[in-house]
C-alpha cells in the first residue's frame, strides 16, 4: 500500500506521532511522501501575531510562555522538527506551490501514485479531486468520539463538559467537516489526566487506530461504522469564559 501523508508543520506533538505511526505501519505498506502544510495551531488561518495574542487573551499568561516554549523547541531543535524526520526515514516531501485542491497540486501528487492518503492535523477542507485522487480513498484522525465533538480542540471541550469519556476516529473524508464513515472507533477513559497528557495519549491511540484502518483497508475488511449527523456536536475555538469554565471544573492544561 503506497501512502501519502498530508499534514502541517506542527511544532508541538506531530514529529513524536508520526515517529510512532512510521514503527507500527503494516508490513506491506510504505508511506511514499508527506505534504507538509503551514503549520496552524486550533485551526484558523491568520496572521502569526494574531494568533499569538488571541491564545494570550483567551489561555492567559502560563499557558502562552508554555506552549511558546514548546513552539521554539519544535522550530529550532532538529530532533522535534517533521522535515528532519521525514529525511532521516528517506521519506519525499511534496512540495505544492499551490491550495491543494488546485489542478496543478492535483497533478503533482498524482505523480507518486499513492494507493491511499492519510490526513494528519489537516488544515485544508479538501474537495472531490482530492478525496477521490487515491484508489483507496482519503482518511483522517479525529481525536474524539464521532459524530460527537466534531470541530476544534475536542480534547479540551470534553474536560471542560466533564466527560468521563472520550476517544479517536479514523474516518474516511468526504466533504462536511469530522463527517464521513468511521473505519476504527476506540473509547478512552479521561481520567485525573492534565489536557497536555490527554492530547498525547489520544494521539498515540490515533497512530494505532491509523495503522489499524490501513491494514483493514490493504486487507479490504472494512466494516463502516455510522457518524451520523443527527447526533453530531460541533465545537470551535474557545472563549476566555470557556477556559475559566475548564479550570473551574477542575481540569489543568499540563
Amino acid at each position: 500500500m503506497r501512502i501519502i501523508i498530508v499534514t502541517q508543520d506542527d511544532p508541538f506533538y506531530l514529529t513524536e506521532s508520526l515517529r510512532y505511526l512510521i514503527e507500527i505501519l503494516p508490513e506491506h505498506s510504505k508511506i511514499i511522501g508527506c505534504i507538509v502544510n503551514d503549520v496552524s495551531p486550533f485551526g484558523k488561518k491568520e496572521s502569526f501575531t494574531k494568533k499569538m495574542k488571541r491564545t494570550f487573551d483567551v489561555f492567559g499568561l502560563s499557558f502562552f510562555l508554555h506552549y511558546g516554549i514548546k513552539f521554539l523547541r519544535g522550530k529550532l531543535i532538529k530532533k522535534y522538527k517533521v522535515r528532519h524526520l521525514l529525511s532521516s526515514h528517506k521519506i519525499p516531501e511534496i512540495i505544492l506551490e499551490r491550495h491543494i485542491n488546485h489542478s496543478d497540486s492535483v497533478q503533482k501528487i498524482k505523480q507518486f501514485q499513492p494507493d491511499l492518503l492519510v490526513s494528519i492535523l489537516g488544515n485544508q477542507i479538501f474537495e472531490n479531486q482530492i478525496i477521490n485522487l487515491a484508489p483507496k480513498g482519503c482518511i483522517n484522525l479525529h481525536t474524539a468520539l464521532l459524530p460527537k465533538y466534531r470541530g476544534l480542540m475536542p480534547t479540551f471541550w470534553v474536560m471542560k463538559n466533564r466527560e468521563k469519556l472520550t476517544g479517536v476516529s479514523v474516518f474516511f473524508v468526504d466533504k462536511g467537516i469530522d463527517s464521513g464513515p468511521i473505519i476504527v472507533q476506540k473509547t478512552i477513559e479521561i481520567g485525573g489526566r492534565t489536557q497536555e497528557a490527554l492530547i498525547k495519549y489520544t494521539k498515540k491511540i490515533g497512530m494505532e487506530s491509523i495503522a489499524e484502518s490501513i491494514d483493514k483497508i490493504e486487507k479490504d475488511n472494512v466494516k463502516l461504522i455510522a457518524n451520523d449527523s443527527s447526533q453530531k456536536t460541533y465545537f470551535s475555538f474557545p472563549t476566555k469564559e470557556d477556559v475559566m469554565q475548564f479550570r473551574a471544573a477542575g481540569n489543568k492544561f499540563y
